[in-house]
């Protein structure tokens, strides 16, 4: 992937995605060839502790801000890793190590002699990688409802009673007295406290939903294809036994 020099100061801490889409982690470091072409950068993710994997840019698709690679995020994750913030340059160990990874080409590596070699075949196989992928899995809803309770309690209430006070008339004060009849009636309004209810609607408690994530292992299966190589011999060239 060709880029100028401000693209490459870009790539800097860019997002960086999978081949589906999604992101693995961002632009820590960048290497380059040679010849100046950007080849290689660090991707700081959140399941690699305090090293960056690493990744090729060969075929890595660029715009202003993300970067996307063929591969998926579990290829990058587990990918052979440097320190963050390292500026020492790529050694033939680390590179025979991420060609390996990746399953690319050894940079550098000399053509096929110009003789014709041995007829051999590249067996190839189907190797399952397993990730995993967020979907939803129900809906939580708060619902609210009114029920009723009965509450009991007491409550002091006071009522007034009736009582006879009887006073003594001194003699020099009879004369003020008026005089009454035979038959007389005299009323007092007697009063008394019930019990009543006020009711009042008031906050008391506030609900809410909260999810927390729950790791457990469940089986994933899948079938992989492999090729077997098998040879014709004719009787005469086998081997004797």
């Amino acid at each position: 992937m060709r880029l100028t020099e401000p693209q490459i100061r870009s790539l800097y801490g860019q997002d960086v995605q999978d081949r589906s889409g999604a992101t693995i982690g961002t632009v820590g470091q960048v290497w380059a060839n040679p010849a100046g072409e950007p080849t290689w950068v660090s991707v700081r993710t959140a399941g690699t502790g305090h090293r960056e994997s690493m990744a090729p840019l060969q075929a890595a698709q660029w715009q202003a801000d993300r970067l996307r690679v063929p591969y998926d995020r579990t290829t990058v994750r587990t990918a052979p890793a440097v320190e963050p913030g390292t500026d020492q340059p790529l050694g033939a160990d680390q590179l025979t190590l991420l060609h390996r990874h990746y399953q690319l080409p050894p940079e550098g590596a000399a053509g096929r002699p110009e003789r014709p070699g041995p007829p051999e075949l590249t067996r190839f196989e189907e190797q399952a990688r397993f990730d995993t992928e967020t979907v939803p899995a129900g809906t939580a809803r708060l619902r609210k409802r009114v029920v009723t309770e009965n509450v009991h309690t007491t409550v002091p209430v006071a009522h007034e009673e009736a009582t006879l006070v009887r006073e003594p008339i001194a003699e020099a004060d009879r004369g003020t007295v008026p005089a009454g009849t035979d038959t007389e009636q005299r009323e007092m309004v007697l009063h008394a406290e019930r019990p009543v209810v006020v009711k009042e609607r008031v906050p008391v408690e506030r609900v809410r939903l909260a999810s927390h994530q729950v790791v457990e292992q469940r089986p994933a299966h899948a079938q992989v294809r492999r090729e077997v190589v098998e040879a014709d011999v004719p009787e005469e060239a086998r081997p004797q036994e």
